[in-house]
């Protein structure tokens, strides 16, 4: 029989202090995507099977290269924000660092490979 308080059985489960930080920054992410998605899929629905020197001199333009730019950040932020919280929920053990590591490098390299490909079709 253990003597053990509420708080001590706790020790070590408690809160990790980022969890409204985390809930706030999807919240955000989550607002913005709900007015860039539908400006992304107006801009590029403008475009679609346009030939690619159409596409080049579109995309050249200010305002389709933003929208575009942004809504690949905004987008794979939110994704790996969000496959984060999933795999520190439902993974444990050395399998949930190593995904969670694993997800955020394919995350930032597939934003990155994006944003790179719209700088050079727009410079």
């Amino acid at each position: 029989m253990g003597y053990m308080t509420d708080r001590k059985r706790a020790n070590g489960m408690g809160s990790a202090k980022t969890g409204t930080a985390r809930h706030w920054s999807m919240t955000i992410s989550s607002v913005a995507l709900l007015f860039l998605v539908p400006a992304f899929i107006f801009t590029f629905g403008s475009i679609l099977g346009a030939s690619h020197d159409e596409v080049i001199a579109y995309y050249a333009q200010p305002f389709p290269a933003i929208v575009a730019g942004l809504t690949i950040a905004v987008a794979f932020m939110h994704f790996k924000n969000g496959v984060q919280t999933m795999l520190e929920d439902y993974v444990h053990g050395l399998a949930r660092e190593i995904l969670i590591i694993t997800m955020i490098c394919i995350s930032y390299a597939a934003a990155a490979t994006g944003l790179f490909a719209l700088a050079r079709i727009a410079l």
